[in-house]
């Protein structure tokens, strides 16, 4: 699967990857969402290959792909959906990203692509994402691609030794369709 945008190619892994992907994952600031204290080459191989395998499964039901850049196909993060079934009409959205590429939109762009994928391709009805509360940059990029905040859950995720509030977002369909014909009519083309 290769999922192209304006600036950004969604591409399978690699077992190379795990180098790009070690660079950015042992980043204190990167790590300060995510419930890992460290990151060791054995365990950034080992999450390469969890998404290889996952393009190996047939019937398929993980799509996490590699995010690159067009102009140089330098690895800056990951982005996928995730379905409990084969079959599932409902999906779950993630992704992460360099830091040194936050605040430029990549991570919107590829979300964008991804939703894009979900809906066109795969046929789902739902997409969700959550994100840690205090993470707010990732909500802004989930409200950014149109998914709907539907809500708090108190202390439903253990981290790095205590209770963490998430938000919870997403997106319907028929909601994703209404806001590309919404963006399309913003156009004003010009003689």
């Amino acid at each position: 699967m290769i999922l192209t945008t304006e600036r950004l190619v969604l591409r399978e892994f690699e077992d190379h990857d795990w180098r790009a992907t070690l660079a950015y994952q042992v980043d204190p600031e990167y790590l300060r969402f995510y419930p890992w204290s460290y990151r060791t080459e054995m365990d950034v191989r080992a999450f390469v290959h969890m998404f290889i395998d996952w393009s190996r499964e047939r019937p398929r039901k993980k799509y996490q792909v590699a995010i690159t850049l067009r102009e140089n196909n330098q690895l800056i993060g990951n982005c996928g959906i995730r379905m409990n079934q084969s079959y599932a009409q409902i999906a779950e959205m993630g992704y992460e990203l360099d830091r040194r590429f936050w605040g430029q939109g990549y991570a919107t762009e590829a979300a964008s692509a991804m939703l894009s994928f979900g809906f066109e391709q795969l046929h789902l009805h739902r997409i969700w994402a959550y994100c840690i509360a205090e993470n707010t940059a990732s909500a802004r990029v989930l409200e950014k691609i149109g998914m709907q905040y539907e809500g708090r859950q108190r202390e439903s995720e253990w981290m790095k030794g205590q209770w963490w509030d998430t938000r919870l977002y997403a997106v319907l369909e028929r909601e994703w369709r209404e806001q590309l014909k919404a963006r399309s009519r913003q156009v004003i083309y010009h003689q």
